[in-house]
């Protein structure tokens, strides 16, 4: 195999990994930090297209279906977000954090309806945060 050819080969997971730490690190630190402090204390609107099913009480209608939310969550759903991705938490646990923060927001209103109501958040198709 030629250097040439190996120039062309896409960096494996570990270099890959590498890279994003480096760019995290010296990309724009304070920016970063500012707008994270923004998130933590005013909140966030949260954009997701995701199968949304739901354990509920007998009569509901619980059948799992694609849909696109937009939704405003406080600055406690943004502190909890950070504090789990900083102490290492994947993908998964993350989902989870967002699924209580929108069954809680969107799907029982603040606490208004649907007590009881735990949602299942699943094939995330799209997901974005706005902050400010």
């Amino acid at each position: 195999m030629s250097k040439r050819s190996q120039a062309r080969r896409p960096p494996g997971p570990l270099k890959v990994r590498a890279i994003e730490e480096a760019v995290l690190a010296r990309w724009q630190p304070r920016v970063r930090a500012r707008r994270r402090a923004q998130a933590e204390a005013e909140g966030f609107v949260f954009h997701t297209r995701a199968r949304f099913g739901f354990t509920a009480p007998a009569g509901s209608s619980d059948d799992p279906r694609v849909r696109w939310i937009t939704q405003d969550l406080p600055g406690e759903v943004a502190r909890e977000l950070f504090a789990a991705r900083d102490a290492g938490a994947g993908e998964q646990q993350q989902t989870v954090i967002l699924a209580r923060a929108l069954g809680h927001a969107y799907f029982r209103e603040w606490g208004h309806r649907a007590h009881g109501l735990h949602v299942a958040f699943t094939d995330v198709e799209f997901a974005d945060f706005s902050i400010g």
